[in-house]
This record gives C-alpha cells, structure tokens and sequence, in this order.
C-alpha cells in the first residue's frame, strides 16, 4: 500500500496544473461504463453441431427483460462523445490537418496492433479447423466495437464546422442534430419506410453530445440550470418515448429484438444521451474535488494514458478467458446460456478474472497509445 501511495502522490505531481481532471474522471467512467456493460450482457454459449462444438452469442437481457435498466448505467457512449466534443474543442487551434493527424493516428495504431494479432489468429483457427459459426461469433464480438472508432474520427475531422455551428447557435446546435434523428425514426417506424434511413443517425445521433461537448468548451454551458434542465428533458423524453411510442427500454442491443436503441441510434438513445450528458456536467464539481486526492487521481490518469487500447483489447480479453474456460467444459457464468438471476452472479465473479487479463493485455499493447498520450499532456512516470 505504501508503494501505491508513492506512485499514485508521483502521478499526482507529475501532472500538470492546467489538465481538467474531471473531464479526465468522465472518459474514465465512460470507458468502464461500456467495458463492465458488454462483459455483463455478451454471454459465449457452448453448443453442438456436425462440425463438435461451436460457440454463439446470447445475452441476458434476451432472458430476462426486467434488466433492462441495467443497461441505463453500464450505456456511457453518449459521455464519451461529450468529452471527445469538450477535448476536440478545447485542443483545436488551427492547422486542421496536423492536427487532424496527429487525432486519427491516436485512434488508429491501437486498431492496427488489434489487426495485427487477430489476421493471424483467424487463419489459424481456419486452418485448425474451428466451425466457421464459432470463427465468425469470435470475429464479431472483435470487430463490433470498432464502429464507434470510425464515428469518433468522422466527427473529429468536423470538428471546425461544429465549432461554428455552435458559436453561431450555442447548444441549440444540437437540436438540429436531435432533429434529424427524428425526422429519420418518423420515417423507418412511422411511415413503415426504409430501414437504412435509419443508418443516418449513426453519425448524427453521436453527433449531439459531440455538440454539447463542444458548447461545454465554449462556455455556453456554464452553471446548473441548463445540465439539469438536459437531465430532467432528456429523462422524461426518453421515458415517454419507451413507455408511449413503442421503443425497447435496453439501451444496448438484444438478441433477437425487433428494434435497437443502439445499432443505428434511435431518438430514445439520443435523448437518453442528453439527460447523461447533463447528470455529467452536473457532476463535475464533485468529481474535480474527487480528483485532488492523488489514490484517486492516479487510477483515472492510468485509464486515460491507455484509453483506447483498453476499449480496443477488451472483448479479447473476455474471449480468452472464455476460450481456456471451454477446455473445462460449459463453465459456470462463462459458456452457460444466460437465463436466471444466477447465471448472473456467477458473471459477475468472472469479472475480476476479465480485468486480469485485459491489464496484461494493456501491457503488451499500451505502447501504440502511450507515447501519443504523453505528447497529449498526460504525464509520464
């Protein structure tokens, strides 16, 4: 315990004054929100076919829709977008494509080692002669993630456009957003038209709380009224819109439903989104003074030096463990169809082993994030 007070009182010197550790505090929550939230709702299942065993993926939420609300804490998109409008803003003074770069590079190397390890590790599989069904659920849980990646960087690279949307309208720019996306749920629910009008609201839907990060930059969000008068809104909306017009109350995606709120974003995501966002800026106050104690400070500075290598690396780590777990047999929680409050707990204790191996993994492949975390004012130590 004394070394980790030592290390943790020399991150806290190390860091520089001007860094806003509460934004640092909410890409943190943020980060744990998504990866505690798919290790909970993404289940392996053991199964036969002709081919031995195959693996699918199942969640509980199919099973047990009286979850739902779970995925009200564990959803957290909505809070990163709105630090990654604060930061882009806050970060961006001119030279747009040097400074575009260096952005994309950040989220690109962690990609490219994924890529890296996972060309060579499918081929294997192929060549091992793994069922295609089981190749095809692992490469999924990979991938699936990486859509918010190319979001992310489609909003970065509009970010000087946003700047002025929001300097000529303040946070009001966001509704045009808000707009958009209902305009595109009227048509593809509403009016019965077609389904990929809805994939205008990927980006658009995340565009929101981009917005808002941004209009927090410029000062048109200062004080209490208007982050609760988001929270209060957007809850209330949010609720009308599952209770009145029909949409699921998970805020993830579940097997086998008819609608996701997630894939591509609906209003009800968008103004779920919103009341985050405003329960974010409302507790930025408790958490800046949160983050003067060093314990605490250094945990949020070692999950922010390595951001997106622990978002890039962590269905792997949970398909690791999964894998050594299947030469048991169909364990407990971990290749057990999710069905009862049991299964459940017996997750949640598989959680402490998924972090264990999504530290070591963070290890090998923290050095693709962590020189450019350095360059981005993060200290080193």
């Amino acid at each position: 315990m004394s070394a980790v007070g030592q290390l943790a009182r020399r991150i806290d010197a190390a860091t520089p004054p001007q860094r806003d550790r509460a934004v640092d505090a909410l890409r943190a929550l943020a980060i744990a929100g998504v990866i505690g939230g798919h290790w909970l709702v993404t289940a392996l299942v053991t199964g036969g076919s002709g081919h031995g065993t195959v693996l699918h993926d199942d969640s509980p939420l199919a099973w047990m829709p009286a979850l739902a609300p779970l995925s009200w804490i564990f959803q957290t998109l909505a809070v990163f977008f709105l630090v990654g409008g604060y930061s882009a803003a806050r970060g961006y003074r001119g030279g747009y494509r040097t400074w575009l770069r260096k952005r994309l590079i950040r989220l690109a190397r962690p990609v490219a080692a994924l890529t890296a390890v996972w060309v060579p590790v499918t081929l294997g599989m192929c060549l091992a002669g793994v069922p295609a069904a089981t190749v095809r659920t692992l490469l999924f849980l990979v991938i699936s993630p990486l859509w918010f990646l190319g979001v992310y960087a489609v909003l970065t690279a509009l970010t000087p456009a946003a700047m002025w949307l929001v300097r000529r309208f303040g946070a009001w720019a966001a509704a045009f957003a808000v707009a958009v996306v209902a305009v595109a749920d009227l048509v593809r629910f509403g009016l019965s038209g077609p389904s990929w009008v809805g994939w205008v609201n990927l980006p658009v839907g995340w565009l929101v709380p981009y917005l808002l990060g941004i209009a927090w930059a410029l000062g048109s969000l200062r004080g209490r009224r208007v982050p609760a008068l988001m929270l209060t809104a957007g809850g209330a909306a949010t609720a009308a819109l599952i209770a009145w017009a029909g949409y699921p109350a998970s805020m993830v995606g579940v097997n086998g439903a008819h609608i996701s709120n997630l894939n591509p974003p609906t209003l009800a995501a968008v103004t779920f989104g919103i009341a985050q966002c405003g329960l974010a800026l409302l507790l930025r106050d408790r958490l800046a003074r949160l983050m003067r104690r060093p314990l605490a400070w250094a945990g949020v500075a070692l999950v922010n030096l390595s951001a997106m290598t622990l978002f890039i690396w962590h269905q792997t780590a949970f398909i690791t463990v999964s894998s050594v777990g299947l030469l048991a047999g169909r364990v407990p929680g971990l290749l057990t169809a999710p069905t009862d409050g049991v299964w459940v707990a017996e997750r949640l204790a598989w959680l402490p082993m998924f972090a264990i191996v999504l530290s070591g993994l963070c290890l090998v492949f923290r050095r693709a994030e962590r020189a450019l975390g350095a360059a981005a004012g993060y200290p080193r130590f």
